[in-house]
């Protein structure tokens, strides 16, 4: 059953809900409730580039960083984000995976195997279910991925995961070590 049926569902039920009764997710699964802190933002005015062909997507996304004070372009597509990427180079990229022509995954390649973008921080998003695509993404040099539909809250927690200290997103140091050019120094014996 999909979250909208869940939604309906259980607005439709005369019942109390009790725990015993309910299939929603337990509450230790839940993130912890932000009221408790403060959420740490990126610094005002960082330019965030949205790839992804849904109009929708785009717009909600767009919505959700303005509030926090972001600059937000977006491309329909791989290859006219790819050149918005050389053109002004944005501090985050927001990547859908299924996208007309060239793919996510592609455009994540081409971002990485150029020295002047394969320090960008990338969240890969999809509304595919499988876990497949997460693993893909990181295997190839993702920073990080958001299943749709997305929450305000989702959004803001995968960038907070990414920032440094001057809170501007940065790569993994994993992920920037495990995509870098082989030199003669790091070559076998």
């Amino acid at each position: 059953m999909d979250l909208l049926n869940k939604f309906r569902s259980f607005f439709s039920k005369p019942e109390p809900i009790s725990p015993s009764t309910s299939d929603f997710t337990e509450l230790s699964d839940l993130p912890p409730d932000r009221r408790g802190r403060d959420r740490l933002n990126a610094r005002e005015g960082l330019k965030v580039l949205v790839i992804d062909d849904s109009a929708t997507v785009c717009a909600a996304l767009r919505k959700i960083l303005k509030s926090a004070k972001l600059q937000v372009d977006q491309a329909m597509d791989a290859e006219s984000g790819l050149k918005q990427v050389q053109t002004g180079k944005p501090d985050l990229i927001f990547l859908d995976i299924v996208l007309p022509r060239m793919n996510g995954f592609s455009a994540l390649r081409h971002l990485r195997r150029d020295p002047a973008t394969r320090n960008i921080p990338v969240i890969m998003i999809s509304g595919n279910e499988l876990a497949t695509e997460q693993f893909f993404g990181n295997a190839i040099g993702a920073d990080d991925f958001m299943k749709k539909p997305f929450s305000r809250y989702e959004v803001f927690a995968r960038i907070e995961r990414l920032l440094d200290a001057d809170q501007v997103p940065q790569r993994k140091a994993s992920a920037t070590t495990a995509h870098a050019p082989l030199t003669t120094a790091h070559a076998p014996l």
